[in-house]
């Protein structure tokens, strides 16, 4: 068995030299469901990348699955450009990502398999779905995502092939939920197909800012991604420390992760945008530090983490 590490674009790293973690950023990405919205200037992106550092930020996770922009050569060369670390992502994305024409469509399980595995162990490819060499930067995260109160069939076979390659190689996973539902039956179903719980994240849970739900959830070993700030077209902020806070006294502070998800460029500073990726380290933490006490901040952006994206192969 390996030493636990976490896997970032540069190579594996002790996990307590993760430091302070953007649990899920987008740095370059592309989706028919944001037209307009493309990440698409490596340049700009690391700009942004480096608002982030400044604002108090150690690392990212860049979320972006395979088949919608990800470019896995300029997250190696942002990471070196900027010092922060960056764990770059393998996996499928939820159905509606992908036109009906897309590669990734047909995929069947062992295809998805063999490409999560593959990322992970030997390297990820810059197009997946052509021929071409892997780049030594490996992937150390699972992408996947589901529907709102649903599961379709396309997602469940990519959510068994997440589970299997967890199986395989010990690496996490992070699971998009949308609008914070379908969060027991993701778990119980990747449960079910080998995933360990405490190796899941469910991403957006605080699209539903229900604390008791949440620390239910956290209680069964899941991690909750947290990456909703600045959205006050839902709710404003104190919403989300609120319920960060009520989850924390019940028990699940060990559990809770922070992301800004800022993912368009029109929220990008660095592309004439707003409010940015810095606006998590510049805004959100210091309210959350102000509620909650620098014990809290320490957890959700360093030691959950940590833990949350240690794995260790040959398990």
């Amino acid at each position: 068995m390996s030493p636990p590490h976490v896997r970032t674009v540069l190579g594996d790293i002790a996990p307590e030299a993760l430091g302070r973690t953007d649990y899920h950023e987008h740095l370059l990405q592309a989706s028919p469901l944001l037209p307009g919205d493309d990440l698409d200037d490596v340049d700009l992106s690391r700009r942004e990348a480096e608002l982030l550092r400044d604002s108090g930020f150690d690392a990212l996770v860049d979320l972006t699955p395979v088949g919608l922009g990800r470019d896995p050569a300029a997250l190696v060369a942002i990471s070196r450009a900027t010092g922060m670390q960056v764990v770059g992502a393998t996996g499928v994305h939820r159905r509606q990502h992908y036109l009906p024409d897309h590669p990734v469509r047909g995929w069947i399980a062992d295809d998805l398999l063999a490409c999560f595995v593959a990322e992970v162990q030997d390297g990820l490819l810059p197009d997946p779905f052509a021929p071409g060499d892997r780049l030594d930067a490996r992937a150390g995260v699972i992408k996947v995502g589901t529907g709102y109160w649903d599961i379709s069939a396309f997602e469940e076979r990519v959510l068994e092939a997440a589970a299997e390659a967890h199986r395989v190689t010990g690496v996490p996973v992070v699971c998009h939920t949308e609008h914070g539902t379908a969060t027991w039956e993701v778990a119980d179903l990747l449960q079910r197909h080998g995933m360990a719980r405490d190796k899941l994240v469910l991403a957006h849970v605080d699209r539903n800012p229900d604390p008791q739900l949440h620390a239910e959830l956290a209680a069964s070993g899941v991690y909750l991604g947290y990456d909703g700030p600045a959205r006050a077209k839902y709710w404003p902020d104190s919403t989300l420390v609120d319920c960060m806070l009520a989850v924390a006294e019940m028990g699940g502070a060990d559990r809770l992760l922070l992301g800004g998800d800022v993912a368009r460029r029109t929220s990008f500073v660095a592309y004439g945008g707003m409010p940015g990726m810095a606006y998590l380290g510049d805004r959100f933490v210091p309210r959350l530090r102000r509620a909650g006490g620098e014990e809290l901040v320490h957890a959700v952006l360093v030691a959950n983490p940590a833990r949350a994206f240690t794995f260790a192969e040959g398990q």
